[in-house]
């Protein structure tokens, strides 16, 4: 493994000179967002003392927001990502971002109760990360790595998503983020820069790509140089999760749940053979790793 040191520095939540977010005015929040003009604004000042409103909701009474204006400034007050508009068109997928009050989102936020018990718990000895596994492509499980690792952060800890599927890797799509420099680089020794990038709208999360994809994953992933580096970034991070390819490709899953001492396994609904499914958990059960669970997926 390369001696060079894995950072990532976080930027600050806003502008040098400018107020913090949660010190602003709702009001001050939607009319940045909506770019309204003072007239606007002070029209809806004068709904909201006629009739004795919330800032919001004289806003969309009159027509100058919605009902998403608000949810998104009163995340913005409270330091919950969320993304805006724009953002969301590029980020699809991730819905603990982009939907973060709707039905999958709460499932999402259920299942990271669940993991935050079961592998990241407090004061609870050796420092685990998360890979997440799954018997078939397409099971769905770089989308559930994305949105849990989303959920996570948006607990406040410094999570990172580290994209560990050598074969076919998507995380930085996901992202939309560079993928010149990563994953592949640190294990074949090469002096990597800047390979941790932070996810912008998220403060705490980070993603680590893959990079160049390389010839040989499955011999990169049992290196020493892989198992050092788990223990590097769980020590720097609160939460590490590690997306992987599907068993169908390999044993690559397997050895990188073993090095990363916990794993969760993803199954679509009514697609996985069993078979397939009940010899993935048995190779797990096999390592030194701890299962953490097994989600079936209907995304």
């Amino acid at each position: 493994m390369s001696n060079a040191p894995i950072t990532a520095k976080a930027t600050a939540d806003t502008e040098e000179g400018s107020a913090p977010v949660h010190d602003r005015a709702i009001g001050e929040i939607i009319g940045q967002t909506r770019n309204l003009s003072a007239d606007q604004i002070e029209k809806i000042l004068a709904h909201q003392r006629e009739h004795r409103m919330r800032f919001g909701e004289a806003a969309i009474a009159l027509g100058y927001a919605s009902m998403d204006d608000v949810l998104y400034a009163l995340a913005q007050q409270f330091h919950y990502p969320y993304a805006a508009e724009p953002q969301r068109k590029l980020n699809p997928e991730l819905v603990a971002l982009n939907q973060p009050f709707s039905q999958q989102a709460e499932a999402f936020r259920a299942i990271r109760t669940q993991v935050m018990m079961r592998v990241f718990p407090e004061g609870g000895g050796a420092r685990k990360a998360l890979a997440v596994i799954s018997p078939n492509s397409g099971d769905g499980k770089t989308y559930f790595a994305a949105n849990l690792a989303v959920t996570l952060a948006q607990l406040g800890g410094r999570t990172l998503l580290v994209d560990a599927d050598l074969r076919g890797p998507r995380q930085h799509d996901v992202f939309h983020m560079r993928n010149s420099a990563g994953l592949s680089g640190i294990l074949s020794g090469r002096p990597e820069k800047q390979v941790v990038q932070q996810v912008k709208g998220v403060p705490s999360l980070f993603l680590l790509p893959v990079g160049i994809t390389p010839p040989n994953p499955l011999e990169l992933v049992e290196r020493p140089a892989f198992g050092l580096l788990m223990r590097e970034l769980t020590n720097k991070f609160d939460h590490v999760v590690v997306d992987t390819p599907a068993a169908t490709y390999g044993a690559d899953g397997q050895v990188i749940a073993s090095r990363c001492g916990a794993a969760l396994i993803i199954a679509r609904k009514d697609a996985p053979r069993v078979r397939a499914l009940q010899d993935l958990t048995a190779s797990v059960a096999d390592t030194s790793a701890i299962i953490a669970g097994v989600i079936v997926n209907e995304y």
